[in-house]
């Protein structure tokens, strides 16, 4: 399936049926703040190992991230967060950044790799914001396979490779070229590990 979202203000009949498909363990490609992802409901294991296998990867070896609507979904799925952290996620989120943070037990089996972290997102895009405020819990998100990233910025020429492999595709406009900055927040010392979209400033 292809839907066209407004960028500024997505329909709700169309918003309704991404959340349909997540919550009916599909996978969707959609916009973000940096560049389209793949994504489905972190509930729906089958969904992850679907998600693995257009990667080709281990979900425990896999770079997975949640999708979180705001802070207050963050502190579920990751252990206490100190005031110097707490500090640097509210001055960056929503943004183009990916913080690298011990997970909670509340993480899905499947999610937690052997070193127990997990990456967290809060994307200021008004599309995934809104499904996420529908679905009301975080999105599984990874990137799409390695490929021609100027292609991965065209919503149609994305269907016409990923119609087969996914259930919903979101136009949601054309998508940026740069993936989010990713920081490592798990020890004494917060370090860059992949500089992309975002400016981190300490």
């Amino acid at each position: 399936m292809f839907l066209k979202l407004h960028p500024q203000n997505p329909q709700p009949r169309l918003i309704q049926q991404v959340v349909d498909c997540l919550t009916s363990g599909g996978i969707i490609i959609y916009p973000t703040d940096t560049i389209y992802g793949l994504g489905c409901d972190i509930s729906k294991p089958k969904a992850v190992e679907k998600i693995c296998r257009i990667k080709g990867t281990d979900p425990a070896k896999a770079q997975l991230s949640f999708i979180c609507k705001d802070l207050s979904h963050l502190s579920d799925y990751t252990k206490s967060i100190n005031t110097p952290l707490f500090r640097l996620l509210k001055s960056h989120l929503p943004g183009p950044f990916t913080f690298i943070l011990p997970a909670s037990k509340q993480v899905p089996k499947i999610l937690q790799s052997k070193k127990s972290t997990i990456g967290l997102r809060i994307p200021d895009n008004t599309i995934c914001q809104t499904i996420l405020k529908e679905l009301g819990h975080p999105i599984l998100s990874a990137s799409l396979p390695d490929g021609n990233i100027e292609e991965y910025t065209d919503p149609e020429i994305i269907y016409d490779i990923f119609k087969d492999k996914v259930d919903l595709v979101i136009d949601g406009g054309i998508g940026g070229m740069t993936p989010s900055t990713i920081v490592d927040c798990t020890g004494d010392e917060w370090e860059i590990l992949r500089q992309g979209e975002g400016v981190l400033n300490v």
